[in-house]
């Protein structure tokens, strides 16, 4: 398994820490139940850390022009006409993912094209699952001129416990398909705002595939 570049610090730190803690314990308290319990709590949390910082290999291979995939692993919460104001200020198809603990949490770019706009603003923490999440939650958003000329805007959104988006993108890159976007350190979501003519092949609860699930053609 191929772990991030993002978590290898954090996953360091964290299996000192826990054989830290078992070791001082196991001086101190000796084989007690106690002891077992502690282990297989530390051996639980090693391996969900372990599992969110995953970053699988995956290649899009049936790439057309107009082609979105999802940006993240999660499950679909929203699919709605909504009126954006931050870029584009007209209605648009809006398509969110959400990411649990429990998947990884690298993202990737979603279609071929420029990056037009790059914007980070600051923000609160709420849960990502909220509507509210998109407009007031910590955010980061690339707006992807496709080569057919259409414009799609991908915000990446922190949630309760995201403390951190990373952003690889920058203004002016020419980005593709199988290409990483970012990570967002902890629970979040990432927004896809699409032109109302996209054809969505998505619907809400469904779950999806980081650079492997198609969620429109333009």
């Amino acid at each position: 398994m191929k772990i991030h570049r993002e978590g290898r610090k954090i996953i360091c730190y964290t299996f000192a820490t826990l054989i830290l803690i078992n070791f001082t314990l196991y001086r101190v308290a000796g084989k007690t139940l106690f002891f077992y319990f502690i282990l297989l709590l530390s051996i639980g949390i090693a391996a969900m850390i372990i599992n969110f910082f995953r970053s699988p290999n995956r290649i899009f291979v049936n790439c057309n022009q107009g082609t979105i995939t999802a940006p993240a692993d999660g499950t679909v919460v929203v699919v709605e006409e909504v009126t954006e104001n931050e870029y584009f200020h007209d209605k648009r198809l809006q398509v969110s993912i959400f990411m649990s603990l429990f998947n990884a949490h690298v993202n990737w770019i979603p279609c071929n094209g420029k990056i037009i706009e790059y914007k980070y603003q600051p923000g609160r923490f709420m849960a990502a699952y909220l509507p509210k999440s998109s407009a007031e939650n910590e955010r980061s958003t690339i707006v992807i001129q496709l080569d057919n000329g259409e414009k799609i805007l991908a915000r990446q959104i922190a949630g309760a416990m995201a403390k951190r988006i990373v952003t690889y993108a920058k203004t002016g890159d020419y980005c593709r398909i199988n290409q990483q976007m970012g990570f967002i350190k902890f629970g979040s979501r990432v927004d896809l705002l699409l032109p109302l003519h996209a054809d969505v092949k998505v619907k809400p609860d469904e779950r999806v595939k980081g650079n492997r699930t198609l969620i429109a053609q333009i």
